[in-house]
């Protein structure tokens, strides 16, 4: 029996699909592709990269960590898009107009960025930079450091999704007032004191000893820091970023710390990306700036890996998958 004849079969048993469905993992490992493989062994998992692009995307009913929306245009047959980090920017625009699914990480990256956005945070009110530079010169300089305790303090979290639900999860248990800033409505937990839509954005910010953005890069959110809000904000406050650099503006925040209105800022994203030698916030000795690392962990690629196989699963079976993005919304 051929292998189509065999598919058929199966197809018509209920067990798989009526026909084989190809997926193909972007620079995928081969024990990443066997770990696929495995999960659902109906389907033909493999690798692509720039070089073979063409040839493997032309029958392509998958797409598993796409380099960027480009690739797609290859993918006459593409039905699902799997991404491998919360933000989707990249490929909503040429999978607006298409049926295709597209699918994100937005949740089981939320911890690792959520204690990097702490780290941030700690780093600066307990001015650990200040410190290891004094350490470099042997130098005790006790006296020399302001310190700041978190407890008691508001912080205000524009974006409650897998993200800032995490950084909710720590403020609290760093005795914070934590206030969300979120378009959704939302169940109530004893994390919040309360969840305002974008539009009461304002009036929560004077609130903030601490403002997160953990929020998605969309039309609307593109550049909704700006110098009005940074004004708002408490003096000596601190500003923290971990989903994208576009949602601030960067001359605002460089104004802000400039006439010291903020205590520090906390940069894993920034606006441009890379940050060019020679910008402003690179001069502030009370800004941390990481290059947008606050995906990585020991533990996030097994999360990862895990969401992959269950999404393969239910689209190999048929079945609704995981973290559908909103194409339309951004998020």
């Amino acid at each position: 029996m051929s292998r189509l004849a065999v598919w058929l079969t199966l197809g018509l048993a209920g067990g798989w699909p009526l026909y084989p469905q190809k997926i193909v993992f972007w620079g995928g490992r081969a024990d990443q592709l066997r770990e696929l493989q495995a999960t659902a062994p109906g389907t033909t998992v493999v690798a692509a990269s720039q070089e073979n692009a063409a040839a493997q995307l032309a029958d392509a009913d998958a797409i598993i960590e796409p380099p960027h929306g480009r690739i797609f245009a290859l993918a006459p047959k593409l039905r699902w898009v799997q991404t491998n980090s919360a933000g989707v920017e990249r490929f909503v625009g040429e999978l607006r107009n298409r049926p295709v699914t597209l699918t994100n990480c937005r949740i089981i990256q939320g911890p690792n960025i959520a204690d990097h956005a702490m780290a941030l945070l700690l780093g600066l009110t307990r001015e650990i930079p200040r410190a290891v530079t004094m350490m470099a010169r042997e130098e005790w300089g006790r006296g020399q450091l302001r310190l700041v305790e978190l407890s008691g303090k508001t912080a205000v979290i524009v974006g409650v999704g897998g993200i800032g639900m995490q950084i909710a999860q720590r403020a609290h248990a760093f005795g914070m007032t934590v206030i969300g800033v979120d378009p959704r409505d939302l169940p109530y937990t004893f994390f919040w004191k309360k969840v305002v839509r974008p539009d009461r954005l304002d009036e929560v910010l004077p609130q903030a000893d601490v403002l997160f953005l953990a929020a998605p890069l969309t039309a609307e959110t593109r550049g909704m820091i700006g110098e009005r809000q940074f004004n708002l904000l408490k003096k000596d406050s601190y500003f923290v970023a971990v989903s994208r650099g576009g949602l601030y503006q960067t001359p605002a925040l460089v104004q802000a710390l400039d006439s010291r209105h903020l205590a520090g800022a906390g940069l894993d994203v920034t606006d441009p990306e890379p940050l060019p030698k020679g910008h402003p916030l690179w001069k502030f000795d009370n800004v941390i700036i990481t290059p947008h690392s606050a995906g990585g962990s020991d533990e996030v690629g097994k999360r990862r890996m895990e969401l992959y196989k269950e999404n393969l699963r239910r689209f190999a079976a048929g079945e609704p998958l995981l973290h559908i993005v909103d194409k339309e919304k951004g998020y």
